[in-house]
Formats: C-alpha cells, structure tokens, sequence
C-alpha cells in the first residue's frame, strides 16, 4: 500500500520455489502496474520500472524508486508484477498482487 503522491522505494528480494536467493547478477527486473491485469499490452502500464543495477545481486536483492509523480494516482487498487530477464533473455514472472493507493491529506510541498 502506498500514499498519493508519495516518494516511496520498493526493496525486492528474488528466491526460487526452494527459498533459496536468486542471484540476479546481469539481470534486468521489470515492476509493472497497470489497472487492469488483463491487459495484454505493457504500454496501458501506469507505473514501468526497469531496474539493471541491483542492491546485492548476488543475494536477489533489488529496489525500485517510485517518485511522486509515479504515485500520483487515484485512490484504489491495480495489479503490479515483477519480471526477471536472466542473462539467456529468459522470462520469468516472479511475483504478482495488488498495489494498493491511498489518499493522501498533505498536498503541500513546502
């Protein structure tokens, strides 16, 4: 869940069905949120993130920097995933649900 027009970071760790790390050195992760989960095209996506430049690859760990024009939405619920691109150009879809926007009540700035 987050707020309206948030500065927010995503820290994202990466295991396989055994619960062990991915280590996602060379990969590129891909976090999408669109409003609508079936569609089947990713230019209707609200929010795109690419992200190559891993945290602690070597330990699956990545983050995301959503800014607070890429919170700015209307208050409900969409649907995000996170898309792994092994060093083959492999897809793989790791991680999906619900990404919640609240209403903010400070609008201001300074």
């Amino acid at each position: 869940e987050v707020i309206r027009g948030d500065d927010i970071t995503i820290n994202a760790t990466f295991k396989d069905d055994n619960g062990d790390a991915i280590n996602i050195t060379g990969y590129t992760v891909f976090f999408t949120v669109k409003d609508n989960y079936t569609s089947t095209t990713d230019s209707a996506a609200l929010i795109s993130k690419t992200v190559t430049s891993h945290t602690s690859p070597t330990t699956g760990a990545t983050t995301f920097d959503l800014s607070n024009t890429d919170t700015n939405l209307s208050e409900g619920d969409y649907y995000y995933d996170f898309q792994l691109k092994d060093t083959t150009n492999k897809i793989s879809s790791t991680q999906r649900g619900i990404f919640s926007v609240s209403l903010d009540v400070t609008r201001r700035t300074s």
